[in-house]
């Protein structure tokens, strides 16, 4: 299967189903790639930030785009992030990726060094060259401390080995600016992560989302989408009601910039698909911010699993 040019649709950042801080759960994993797939994405992308894969050791990160790419056997595309402080590792994943069966790989800023525009942009040259599968760019400032400023996307989109963009920096502004420098290249990928800004985008001309929701609640980013494509308002309006209610509810239990993620895994689990094992420097959600979130999704209407899930 060819990466479509452009892809478009609901691609989930999946979580990483653990056990422990070096197992994968491939039990919940199996079980989570059927959720997912089961409510219309069109598409996967794992080990990003979502999936917490700078947590996550390189066995672990081999082991789960191997169990990945033979689970989904060709449903939809899956794209494999590589990002990594050590240019040889984001290499070697992404050789384990086009071995596994995945259509693409992501790639955001090594986080470690400052590096100027012009360093990135030849830093992404550079790993094109050496790359198996195509390359989209990652744009997300607040983990990485990095932007790609939009000449800078402009500049890369012209190696045919790069062919699309997630932002995730959640300034529209940025999103449209890129759009108009990239206006004469239709075949080229935008797509944003946070899943607040899906509807907005796509009615503008973006092409969909990378959405961490759609881990527990796809068909609900699915109907967005669609509603969106098909410029129904009215549909629109009452779904985008339904994303900013979970975005303020189960995204928000508890204190810290890290709410989004436990809550996310959180969710996922009291619906029985897979534990809620955090990788560290993160616990997952004791019994009383369980509650909370369990409260949330009954809320939404989701039925919540009497038994935890099975490891």
């Amino acid at each position: 299967m060819e990466i479509p040019k452009p892809l478009r649709g609901v691609i989930p950042a999946m979580i990483t189903p653990l056990v422990n801080q070096d197992t994968l759960d491939a039990r919940g994993l199996e079980r989570l790639i059927e959720h997912i797939l089961g409510g219309g994405a069109h598409g996967l992308f794992i080990l990003g930030t979502t999936g917490e894969a700078p947590a996550l050791g390189y066995r672990l990160r081999a082991e789960l785009v191997e169990r990945t790419c033979r689970q989904v056997a060709g449903r939809v595309p899956v794209l494999v992030g590589i990002t990594d402080t050590a240019f040889t590792e984001s290499v070697n994943l992404a050789q384990k990726a086009k071995t596994a069966g995945a259509q693409a790989v992501v790639v955001s800023a090594p986080f470690y060094f400052p590096a100027a525009q012009e360093e990135l942009l030849e830093y992404f040259e550079d790993l094109a060259a050496e790359m198996p599968l195509p390359v989209f760019l990652y744009n997300a400032p607040t983990n990485t401390h990095h932007w790609f400023k939009p000449e800078l996307v402009r500049r890369a989109a012209g190696n045919p080995r790069i062919v699309g963009l997630k932002d995730s920096s959640a300034n529209m502004v940025y999103f449209h600016t890129v759009q108009q420098k990239l206006k004469d290249r239709p075949d080229f990928t935008l797509l944003v992560g946070p899943e607040e800004l899906m509807a907005e985008a796509v009615l503008l001309g973006g092409h969909g989302s990378m959405c961490g929701g759609a881990n527990f609640y796809p068909k609900l980013y699915l109907d967005l989408y669609l509603a969106s494509m098909a410029r129904d308002l009215e549909k629109v309006n009452a779904l985008q009601k339904i994303v900013m209610q979970i975005s303020t509810t189960v995204y928000r239990v508890g204190p810290h910039d890290s709410s989004y993620l436990k809550g996310l895994k959180c969710a996922v689990s009291l619906l029985g698909i897979c534990g809620d094992f955090m990788a560290e420097p993160f616990r997952a959600f004791g019994p009383q911010e369980r509650e909370k979130v369990k409260k949330h999704l009954q809320a939404l209407g989701l039925k919540i699993s009497r038994e935890p899930p099975p490891a």
